[in-house]
């Protein structure tokens, strides 16, 4: 007999009506060398929305949240197959694992969003959890055993290590492709999200000096997590100061940023919630030697570093609000509206 599962179809792109709560969905098979994983807590993250609103799409051009037209390939990697299940944020148990599978029933797993794959049309060699295959938006999903991290030793909850794969990977992996280290004065863009709180948490942690653009209502919340200083959102920028600027917003604020780094700064993207298109003068960045850095594939030391992290308790991600799986439209709604600061997370 099919076992059966809760869980949230993702049926096309679109509004939060695009999402349709299931009760009978088979529950997958494990193959060879996969692992059938009972999730424990899923995080709500922007990629999921983008996933959904089809923002992906070289036809959108303004922000996710005025995404009003319909797309046929909105996907990281194009077209989607639908239905889908997403959710690239996962913390679970391993309910069934192969005798050579290297884990166990019982233990407490999680995985990057990346996972590295050969992938047509991709030459980074990835696909994402809950875009490509099917993702944590349900009581079960399936990982390949290479993809699995044992974080059963971690003082952290479940909701707290399902914050952290996708915020936390983009943000240690922006801050590694723009070689902060100790000593580097350091800008965050949306220093109140997920990404951003990670990224001023995790720079902190390297010895960094941390500068966070946030709104006046989250300043404080972001200093606790080792910001030296906040900008207010919208608020002009210092010429020449920093060293790296880390970006998740992108938008009409864009060229103040590479403005207010030093000569020979780094600028690393992973993220435009405001808006994708930019005017750049290019004299502003190759007569002051800026380098660019566009950062979504993530090579696995990435991750396994944050995982070392996580298992040693020396991260922590803030988390506003949990909500069950079935009211997952109100909590995408809740995170776009930008009134919470850290992550919200989803418990099945």
């Amino acid at each position: 007999m099919t076992r059966l599962m809760q869980g949230v179809y993702l049926t096309r792109h679109g509004g939060p009506e695009a999402l349709e709560w299931r009760e009978d969905i088979p529950v997958p098979v494990p193959g060879p060398g996969q692992v059938l994983v009972r999730v424990a807590a899923a995080g709500v993250n922007n990629t999921d929305i983008n996933t959904r609103v089809g923002w992906y799409s070289p036809d959108v051009t303004g922000a996710t949240d005025a995404v009003d037209q319909e797309v046929d390939a909105g996907g990281w990697g194009g077209a989607l197959a639908f239905p889908r299940i997403q959710g690239g944020d996962l913390c679970g148990i391993v309910e069934e694992a192969g005798p050579d599978a290297g884990f166990s029933p019982g233990q407490r797993v999680t995985c990057p969003i990346n996972l590295p794959r050969p992938c047509p049309g991709n030459p980074q060699g990835f696909i994402a959890l809950g875009s490509e295959i099917d993702g944590a938006f349900a009581q079960y999903c399936v990982v390949d055993v290479g993809d699995l991290y044992d974080v059963t030793a971690s003082p952290l909850s479940d909701a707290e290590i399902a914050a952290i794969p996708c915020a936390f990977g983009t943000a240690e992996n922006l801050l590694t492709r723009a070689g902060v280290t100790a000593g580097h004065k350091v800008l965050i863009t949306g220093a109140s999200g997920g990404v951003g709180l990670a990224a001023v948490q995790l720079a902190a942690l390297r010895g960094a000096s941390v500068w966070g653009v946030t709104s006046p209502a989250k300043a404080e919340v972001v200093r606790a997590q080792g910001a030296a200083e906040t900008f207010d959102r919208g608020a002009p920028l210092p010429r020449d100061k920093f060293d790296v600027v880390i970006d998740v917003v992108g938008g009409p604020a864009w060229p103040g940023l590479i403005l207010a780094l030093k000569p020979g700064g780094h600028y690393a993207v992973s993220g435009a919630i405001a808006g994708p298109m930019v005017e750049a003068d290019l004299r502003d960045i190759y007569l002051r030697d800026i380098t660019i850095h566009g950062c979504t594939h993530q090579a696995p030391e990435v991750f396994g570093r944050l995982v070392t992290l996580i298992n040693e308790g020396r991260i922590k991600p803030l988390i506003s609000k949990t909500y069950p799986l079935r009211d997952i439209a109100t909590a995408q709604e809740d995170f776009q509206s930008k009134a919470l600061p850290g992550k919200l997370v989803l418990i099945p």
